[in-house]
């Protein structure tokens, strides 16, 4: 609502809010709608994958009213493996089934666990798709947990704009009712680049060891590892337990 009263933002920390990264946006009024939203929810970090009409975007400054700063410090992305790689949970909104294994939430119990893991010191983000088709099945993969909305199944349908202002919402309420960080012994998850070297190392092993019955099949299996390995929020000392353990299996079968 225009002219509301800003002093509310003082109660929360910005710290606690999870980044919004838009994977390859097509309109630039819809990336100036997803940053008025943001401002209106009290989230600040942006990340861009590829925006189809190119940045900086005119018509993105002038959708985003008073949301403009946050276009003046969004960091622009060729692929989202990059766009990713330093958070440590990331959520994926998406109205479709993947066939993934992962952990599917309602926003607000999304926020509750992103606001709850950036208290703990972790690095959340909010991952939305493009207007035509949403995220790819690639993007997802690099996903923990999806975000999906329970809107009428007749017509559930959200702009890019509208999605980021739900999502940021629930953060919104999840920070302001107080919600605690996780206990001292949980441990934060590697970050997404960590992983994904990992992911890398264990498929080029598979591979070579012939586990993929086809290459036409190597991607989805693929996927369906990295969930499996993702449910177990993989912290950085076990990516290295795993990357020895690799090592070792090589060392045996040269």
């Amino acid at each position: 609502m225009a002219g509301s009263d800003q002093a509310q933002d003082d109660l929360i920390n910005p710290n606690d809010m999870p980044a919004v990264v838009l994977a390859n946006p097509q309109m630039g009024e819809n990336i100036g709608a997803s940053a008025r939203a943001m401002k209106n929810c009290g989230l600040h970090e942006m990340h861009i994958i590829n925006p189809r009409d190119g940045w900086p975007n005119p018509a993105a400054v002038s959708m985003a009213s008073g949301g403009s700063d946050i276009l003046d410090h969004a960091i622009i992305h060729e692929n989202s493996k990059d766009a990713l790689a330093p958070f440590t949970l990331i959520a994926a909104t998406t109205a479709r089934r993947r066939g993934m294994a992962k952990e599917t939430l309602s926003p607000r119990e999304a926020a509750e666990k992103l606001v709850s893991h950036a208290r703990a010191g972790g690095r959340p983000a909010l991952l939305f798709g493009g207007e035509r088709s949403g995220l790819d099945n690639e993007d997802v993969a690099l996903a923990d947990i999806i975000i999906t909305a329970p809107l009428n199944p007749a017509f559930s349908s959200l702009n890019l704009g509208q999605a980021v202002l739900l999502a940021g919402w629930e953060c919104r309420m999840a920070a302001l009712s107080g919600v605690d960080a996780p206990q001292e012994d949980e441990l934060i998850p590697a970050p997404s680049d960590k992983k994904q070297f990992f992911f890398n190392a264990l498929e080029t092993a598979l591979s070579e060891g012939g586990f993929f019955s086809s290459p036409e099949m190597q991607p989805g299996v693929m996927r369906n590892i990295m969930a499996m390995y993702n449910r177990a929020g993989l912290t950085e000392q076990d990516l290295k337990t795993l990357h020895g353990m690799l090592k070792a299996i090589k060392r045996s079968n040269p």
